[in-house]
């Protein structure tokens, strides 16, 4: 899977460090740069690392941090406990994400992330997740998005450096 040179160099200026496993854009944010990559379920090195989704736009994670910081994780988590129907909607997504990774390697025995499908213990995973795959698929995630402001407005986080279409041979999953 090939990713553009200036998607990597976003990344890495977002991370403030060389992003590791990196294999593709999985969302675009509106201001053009990624705010979502996906990761290989191992890293070069072979740790298993499970978080197939990971929230790169450091804007958006203040923002989510914000939100954890007011206790939202506990109170979604007590949700879960009280609510079948959103219980539910969860444990699929957890099931979504599994399915996704898996498709990549299978990491056996290893939870999906975020807390799924029990409790919520990373707003940062599920809006990740939310973005990734789109709106219906992780109800958590796409609640924590919609407590989002937009973060993309002031421009991008990082300077964008080459326009946002498509090369020719290059692949992005999930784009805006």
């Amino acid at each position: 899977m090939s990713l553009r040179k200036a998607d990597f160099e976003a990344v890495e200026a977002q991370l403030g460090r060389e992003p590791r496993g990196l294999r593709a854009v999985a969302h675009r944010c509106p201001c053009g740069n990624p705010d979502v990559v996906e990761t290989a379920p191992r890293l070069p090195d072979g740790s298993p690392f499970p978080t197939l989704y990971y929230l790169t736009c450091p804007r958006a994670a203040s923002a989510i941090g914000t939100l954890e910081g007011d206790g939202v994780m506990a109170e979604m988590t007590e949700r879960l406990r009280t609510d079948p129907k959103l219980a539910a909607a969860y444990r699929a997504a957890h099931e979504d994400y599994i399915r996704r990774r898996d498709a990549i390697e299978v990491l056996e025995g290893f939870p999906s992330a975020g807390g799924m499908p029990d409790r919520v213990k990373c707003l940062h995973v599920l809006v990740g997740h939310s973005l990734a795959a789109g709106p219906g698929v992780n109800p958590l995630g796409d609640e924590a998005l919609a407590l989002l402001p937009e973060w993309w407005r002031n421009g991008p986080c990082v300077p964008v450096s080459e326009p946002v279409e498509d090369e020719p041979g290059e692949q992005e999953k999930g784009s805006v």
